[in-house]
């Protein structure tokens, strides 16, 4: 039987707003000895394998403003693209980060380990990535995008083989801006706008 429509009506959808910071971040949100410290605070741990990197960048609006209360989760792999959990993975390595932008600059940092190519079932590899889900005020559902290196071999990566306005690929590629720097800007309307994924 189905359901009448009239029964369950569809409550309207929330932004995320300014108190995500407050629930997930107490501290950076200025209300410290909540949790002894903040979940996903470090995405490694002081001996991590592999090279160490630092990823900097914003979250851009359509007008070109960097929004300074935006929220970053990430999801990695460790330098041998091993997940948490796995045999063998690092344990030095969280693989769960969660960062803020800064509340002047909008400039977000998160310090890594740089992944290693992923396994897939089916067999071949990922090319090395972060996943990220990014919340702000006035996003109404979290979006998710993918960080690539632009100094990795990113050819056979069987995501970014899948864009079709192959243009739109640039968007997910970190730029190396130094030993161990990049820089990636995530940017949610025009003409470069990131490419969002549904996962």
């Amino acid at each position: 039987m189905v359901q009448k429509l009239d029964t369950l009506v569809e409550t309207p959808s929330q932004t995320a707003g300014p108190y995500v910071h407050i629930g997930t971040i107490p501290t950076f949100a200025g209300n410290p000895g909540i949790y002894p410290e903040d979940l996903g605070l470090r995405a490694i741990e002081d001996g991590a394998a592999g090279e160490v990197i630092t990823i900097t960048g914003s979250v851009i609006d359509g007008t070109g403003w960097a929004l300074r209360d935006a929220m970053i989760e990430s999801w990695q792999a460790d330098a041998a693209g091993k997940f948490p959990g796995q045999a063998g993975a690092d344990a030095k390595v969280n693989g769960f980060c969660r960062f803020a932008a800064h509340k002047d600059t909008g400039e977000f940092t998160l310090r890594t380990v740089k992944p290693g190519k992923t396994p897939m079932r089916g067999g071949g590899f990922q090319a090395p990535h972060i996943a990220l889900w990014i919340v702000a005020r006035g996003i109404n559902i979290g979006l998710q995008t993918r960080i690539y290196f632009e100094d990795e071999d990113n050819s056979a990566d069987p995501l970014l083989s899948r864009i079709e306005q192959r243009n739109r690929v640039d968007t997910l590629i970190a730029k190396k801006t130094g030993d161990g720097q990049y820089r990636f800007d995530i940017r949610l309307q025009g003409d470069d706008e990131t490419v969002f994924l549904d996962m």
